[in-house]
C-alpha cells in the first residue's frame, strides 16, 4: 500500500477492524466474552501484502476469520470515516490501525482501550516507536509499522564533484545551490505542500535545529523559539535562493519520488519506500542513489517519527481476540513479510540487523539510525487542529509571504489558544 509505505508521511491513518474478539490483553476486571469473526478495514492496500497475512490467519483460526475491508486510498477519508463509527458508538471497529500522530488524540477521546504492556515484547521494538503508542504515560496501542525520513541523494554526481553526501544543511544547500545547476537538476525537495507531510518537514527542521512545538504531552507550546526560527528560515531560504524550485510547494511525497526518480532532482527528503521504487531496474536513477540521515545546521538531524499503531476501540466485543491478531502482526515472522513484501519498514529491532535482509533493503542500517534518532509529531488530544495550524504558518513562510521571525509567534499564539480550546 504506498500509503502504508509512505507511513508516516505522516499521514498513514488505517483502520484494522476487528469484529468479534474476546478480550485479551485490554485493561479491565474480568476477560470479557466472546470471540468470533473479525473485519479487518484499511485504506487502499497498493502492494497487495496484506490479503496472504490474513488468509494465514483465517487458515489457523477458522472461527475468528478476518475480513479485509479497504477504505479509500486518501488518510483524511480514512480517518473521517473512522471517526464518524466511533463517535457513534459503533461496536463495527475493534482493532484500529491509526497513524502513529493521532494515538494521543483517539486515546483523550475515549475511542480506545489502554493495553496491558506485559501482553506485547515491547522490549523487542525500537525503542522509540513505543513512545507513539503511549499517553499520559499508558499504553493505548501496538506499533504496527514505523518510519523515518531519509536524504536520497545522486551519488554519481557527487562521486564526480569528489564530495560527500551533506551532514548540515550548509553543504546541502552549497551542493544543491552549485552541483545541481551543473548537471540540470534542481537541488532539493521534500514534502511542502500544505497537507500532514508539511507538517512532517517543518517538524523535521525545528527539531533538528534543537527546538520542538509541543512539550508534556501537548501540554505546553514550546514553538517560539531561535530552533523554529532557525528551521523554518533554513526552509525559506532554499526557496529565496533557488535550490528548493518552487514547483516543489505542490508536491507530496508521490510527486517528489517521481522527480528524484525521474533524474530532476539532486537531493530528496523522503520515506524509505522510495528506494525500492528509484532502485528498480527500469528506474531512470538506478544504481546511482544513496541515502543518508537528514542533515541537521552542525551534523546529523532529527527524522520524525512516521509509521501506524494497532489499537482497540473502546466499543469492541471481542478485545481479547483483537490482542492476539495484534500480536500476530506485530511478532517477528509477520514483520519480516511487511519488509520483504509490503516494503514497509518493521518495529522488530532485530530485522535490522539481518544481514540478509540488510543486502536486499541497502538503507536499513541508515533507517534504524534515523529511527532510533526520531522523533514523535507533536502529542495532543487536538492533533488535527495542531498539523493545520503549522502547515498554513509554514505554507507562508515557504511561498516567502511572511518572515520566519514573524511567523513564530503567530505559530506560537494559535496553538496556544488551540490549547485553550481544549
Amino acid at each position: 500500500m504506498r500509503w502504508m509505505r509512505a507511513a508516516g508521511r505522516g499521514l498513514l491513518v488505517a483502520a484494522v477492524v476487528v469484529a468479534g474478539y474476546a478480550g485479551f490483553g485490554v485493561r479491565g476486571g474480568q476477560e470479557p466474552p466472546g470471540r468470533g469473526p473479525m473485519t479487518l478495514v484499511t485504506a487502499g492496500d497498493l502492494t497487495g501484502y496484506l490479503p496472504p497475512l490474513i488468509r494465514e490467519w483465517n487458515e489457523r483460526h477458522p472461527d475468528e476469520r478476518v475480513t479485509l475491508v479497504e477504505l479509500p486510498d486518501s488518510a483524511d477519508e480514512t480517518r473521517a470515516q473512522m471517526i464518524s463509527e466511533l463517535r457513534s458508538g459503533s461496536d463495527r471497529f475493534d482493532v484500529l490501525n491509526i497513524d502513529v500522530a493521532w494515538t494521543s488524540e483517539f486515546a483523550a477521546a475515549g475511542w480506545i482501550a489502554p493495553l496491558e504492556r506485559g501482553r506485547f515484547p515491547l522490549d523487542a521494538f525500537l525503542r522509540p516507536v513505543v513512545d507513539t503508542a503511549t499517553f499520559e504515560g499508558r499504553l493505548y496501542a501496538v506499533p504496527y509499522v514505523t518510519n523515518a525520513g531519509l536524504l536520497y541523494y545522486r551519488k554519481d554526481v557527487l562521486e564526480q564533484a569528489g564530495e560527500k553526501p551533506p551532514r548540515t544543511w550548509d553543504e546541502l544547500a552549497r551542493q544543491a545551490r552549485t552541483l545541481a545547476p551543473r548537471h540540470g537538476l534542481d537541488g532539493y525537495a521534500g514534502q511542502f505542500l500544505p497537507y500532514e507531510g508539511l507538517t512532517v518537514n517543518v517538524t523535521e527542521a525545528v527539531h533538528s535545529a534543537g527546538g520542538s512545538v509541543l512539550r508534556d504531552d501537548g501540554a505546553r507550546v514550546s514553538v517560539d523559539s531561535r530552533a523554529a526560527r532557525d528551521g523554518l528560515s533554513f526552509l525559506a531560504a532554499g526557496v529565496r535562493e533557488g535550490w528548493i524550485p518552487r514547483e516543489a510547494l505542490g508536491w507530496k511525497e508521490e510527486e517528489s519520488r517521481q522527480a528524484f526518480q525521474d533524474g530532476r532532482l539532486l537531493f530528496l527528503r523522503n520515506w524509505p519506500y522510495v528506494y525500492a521504487e528509484a532502485a528498480a531496474k527500469d528506474s531512470p536513477v538506478a544504481g546511482r542513489i544513496g541515502t543518508v540521515p537528514l542533515p541537521g545546521p552542525d551534523g546529523p538531524g532529527t527524522s520524525v517519527l512516521g509509521g501506524s499503531n494497532l489499537a482497540v476501540s473502546s466499543h469492541s466485543r471481542h478485545p481479547a481476540s483483537a490482542a492476539d491478531l495484534i500480536a500476530y502482526l506485530t511478532g517477528e515472522r509477520v514483520q519480516r513479510r511487511v519488509l520483504t513484501e509490503g516494503a514497509l519498514p518493521p518495529v522488530r529491532a532485530a530485522l535490522y540487523e539481518d544481514p540478509a535482509l540488510i543486502r536486499d533493503h541497502p538503507y536499513l542500517p541508515t533507517l534504524r539510525e534515523s529511527v532510533l534518532t526520531a522523533v514523535p509529531r507533536p502529542k495532543s488530544p487536538r492533533y488535527d487542529q495542531v498539523s493545520l495550524a503549522v502547515q498554513a504558518v509554514a505554507q507562508d513562510v515557504m511561498a516567502l509571504r511572511q518572515s520566519p521571525d514573524l511567523a513564530v509567534g503567530r505559530l506560537a499564539r494559535e496553538l496556544s489558544a488551540i490549547s485553550r480550546r481544549g
